[in-house]
């Protein structure tokens, strides 16, 4: 018998003051049964990081082909591909010549920074590649008080995230490790 997926509700109340962008979503993350809660919360940051009125999550760990997260044009093109962890460079490869941007956030600490030394050389030729670094710590303390249902409040301003609930402040400094996070853009 197959293990379903687990699902968590979350309201997200975004102040982006640096993309001037300000809206609440309410998302339905399902938990693939192989996902982390660690892996989980870093959608949900990338999500409040890049959000959008088009930006949706993608079928993930349940298929290969697709990011964490994208955003579609009104044509259905591809103009934001995010994916999580430490992809390899042919997947980056196929996911620059299918999407304007791409995006890796990468959360692992030690494991990440592995992961960097041996495939920067190979990924610094995309033009339209960013490579973020999430605070270990940001993620292990959404890890620490997630819920099945959640209010967060997301502030971001000077490049700096807080993720706020009646439990915690999370603060977050995505770390730049190639291109350019969004709200330079």
């Amino acid at each position: 018998m197959a293990v379903n997926a687990t699902i968590y509700k979350a309201e997200l109340q975004i102040n982006d003051m640096d993309r001037h962008y300000y809206a609440t979503h309410a998302l339905t993350l399902a938990q693939h049964p192989s996902e982390t809660e660690a892996r989980l919360m870093a959608r949900l940051l990338a999500f409040a990081l890049y959000a959008d009125d088009r930006l949706e999550f993608g079928k993930g760990l349940s298929d290969e082909n697709e990011p964490a997260l994208l955003r579609r044009s009104y044509s259905q093109d591809i103009e934001l591909w995010i994916d999580l962890g430490q992809p390899d460079e042919a997947r980056l490869r196929k996911a620059c010549g299918r999407s304007e941007q791409v995006v890796v956030i990468n959360y692992a600490g030690h494991a990440g920074d592995v992961w960097w030394d041996k495939a920067a050389a190979g990924l610094r030729r995309f033009e339209n590649l960013t490579v973020l670094e999430i605070p270990e710590e940001a993620i292990a303390g959404m890890t620490a008080i997630v819920e099945r249902s959640s209010r967060w409040q997301c502030l971001i301003q000077d490049g700096e995230l807080q993720l706020i609930n009646e439990d915690a402040v999370i603060v977050a400094a995505p770390h730049v490790r190639m291109g350019r996070y969004l709200a330079e853009a």
